[in-house]
């Protein structure tokens, strides 16, 4: 047991710098970064072992060539040859011992390094989850940006700078993935891009009858009876024995049957109401939709009139002897709630500093349940995250004086600055900064009451998504590197702001850093006092 904590510290030293526990890859593109070395390792172990056996080759090919000559002769006349005592011996020779030193050549494995290497690197290799979790982004980066299969699988996506596509069996994988999550609309899409790509004429090792079978199933989950029988007869043409296709087909043969006696009898009124209900679903927008919206730039637009209150100014932090001389670029983001963004407020230097201080620390970002308490993962927060304290770094202190001065709050009631790397998709679904009524207890044990606060640095451009967003009103703030932004998630009398409810939108292209400051009630009484208005 000792020699495996051993080998496990001297390996990781080696190799990558993160626990020997699996780190959810997926989840932080800062972290997936570390895999890119590590491959190319293994492609210089690769290359290494090919030479190895190029080389290893060459012998064999030789030695072949030699013998090939040599028994041309020999075969034409047999006793002849032999009748050289010479020969005799050499072929006695050959048989015995330089046949099985080639068998030996031929055995010899040349790639111990390579091997070795790969054993040691593959506990660090992402698993099932982080390939399912990579999968599962790419469906939500589509529904989110209403990408449609052909231009994720061309790679035809904005700001890239390394251009990729998917094959035909990829398309088949992402399919997979989604039929055994259930989700058949994603499996109909996936499926039908790599039949598309099949029938276009790309030389791939995807099945087509493969491909069918999953295809016609999901389009019969989704009620599709005769697209389902289409595709069916298809598969069949390709495979007329498919045992499960033929019986597949008899059953929707009969269901169709069923469904003309129900028609027959189904009255005007009755399609009438459908199609009501069907108005009735589209003018609904729920809370997921307008997120979505907001995401792709296309929420609701301030007014004129609203537009006309917002500026950009320079801010002194209310007259702070370290800005008066040197003030700060401030600008308004949104009136109601009132967000606030501060240009050119962190240095690339501190940036970098907190990047590397945070790396080593990323763990898989985590909840708090609301019924427990405790803190787990969820598939609506996919990033991984740090705490840095002020006490560790010059850097991390500097900053919080930062806040402190220009925010005008207490900030050693504050929680630790939480640094935060998106991943694949990443993303934070739409949640309150602050507790609730109903959570009491939520910043119990921390002692310093509610968050009345959010500071935001935004770490990072992103080349395409990774919105901050506030679906209830619309709001949509978007990443600057250097930039931050500022709200206050609770009135002065305490009350939680409901409309600072907010977002992080799935980063569609690029990669996200972010770190932000959650500042508390306590030692605010006199920085920010109550007001007489409940809502002020």
């Amino acid at each position: 047991m000792a020699f495996n904590k051993i080998w496990c510290t001297v390996a990781l030293g080696l190799l990558l710098p993160f626990s020997c526990a699996h780190t959810d890859f997926f989840t932080s593109i800062g972290h997936m970064t570390d895999l890119i070395h590590t491959e190319k390792d293994l492609v210089v172990s690769l290359k290494d072992y090919i030479k190895a056996e190029e080389s290893k080759l060459e012998q064999i090919k030789k030695w072949a060539e030699k013998l090939d000559q040599l028994t041309d002769t020999a075969t034409k006349d047999p006793e002849g040859f032999l009748g050289h005592p010479v020969n005799a011996f050499k072929l006695m020779k050959r048989l015995n011992t330089e046949w099985g030193e080639l068998e030996n050549l031929v055995l010899k494995d040349m790639s111990d390094g390579f091997i070795s290497n790969m054993t040691i690197q593959r506990q660090f290799f992402p698993n099932d989850e982080d390939q399912t979790g990579a999968a599962k982004a790419l469906l939500r980066l589509q529904d989110t940006y209403n990408l449609d299969t052909d231009t994720l699988s061309r790679g035809n996506l904005p700001g890239v700078k390394h251009k990729s596509f998917l094959t035909a069996e990829d398309c088949f994988e992402l399919g997979k993935i989604a039929y055994t999550e259930a989700d058949y609309y994603h499996t109909e899409l996936w499926m039908e891009q790599a039949l598309k790509q099949l029938d276009e004429g790309e030389v791939s090792s995807a099945d087509k009858v493969y491909i069918l079978d999953y295809l016609s199933y999901a389009v019969y989950q989704q009620g599709d009876l005769a697209k389902a029988m289409a595709l069916t007869r298809r598969l069949l043409e390709l495979d007329p024995e498919h045992q499960r296709a033929n019986g597949n087909m008899k059953y929707f043969e009969y269901i169709m049957a069923k469904e003309k006696e129900a028609n027959k009898s189904s009255t005007d009124s009755e399609d009438q109401a459908e199609k009501e209900t069907e108005v009735k679903k589209k003018d609904y927008l729920p809370e997921r939709r307008k997120y979505e919206m907001l995401c792709r730039g296309e929420g609701l637009k301030m007014t004129p009139r609203r537009q006309k209150r917002l500026f950009c100014r320079y801010y002194d932090g209310n007259r702070n002897p370290r800005y008066i001389l040197g003030p700060v670029k401030q600008e308004d983001e949104w009136d109601k709630p009132r967000i606030v963004r501060f240009l050119d407020i962190i240095s690339d230097e501190e940036i970098e500093t907190v990047k590397e201080l945070a790396k080593p620390r990323l763990r898989r970002a985590t909840i708090s349940n609301p019924i427990t308490g405790a803190l787990e993962t969820a598939h609506y927060r996919i990033s991984k995250s740090a705490w840095l304290s002020g006490y560790e770094s010059p850097v991390v202190s500097r900053i919080n004086t930062r806040i402190q001065d220009l925010t005008g709050l207490d900030v050693s009631t504050a929680e630790e600055l939480q640094v935060a790397n998106y991943g694949v998709g990443g993303q934070y679904e739409p949640h309150f900064d602050f507790a609730r009524k109903d959570e009491p207890d939520a910043f119990k044990e921390l002692g310093t009451g509610n968050r009345i606060a959010t500071w935001l640095f935004y770490m990072s451009d992103v080349s395409a998504g990774g919105a901050t967003v506030f679906p209830e009103v619309g709001a949509s703030v978007w990443p600057r590197k250097g930039t931050a932004v500022f709200w206050y998630n609770l009135f002065p009398s305490g009350e939680g702001d409901y409309s600072t409810r907010h977002a992080a939108c799935p980063v569609l292209v690029g990669n996200k850093w972010v770190s932000n400051k959650w500042l508390h009630e306590r030692g605010q009484e006199f920085r920010r006092p109550c007001t007489l208005s409940e809502l002020e």
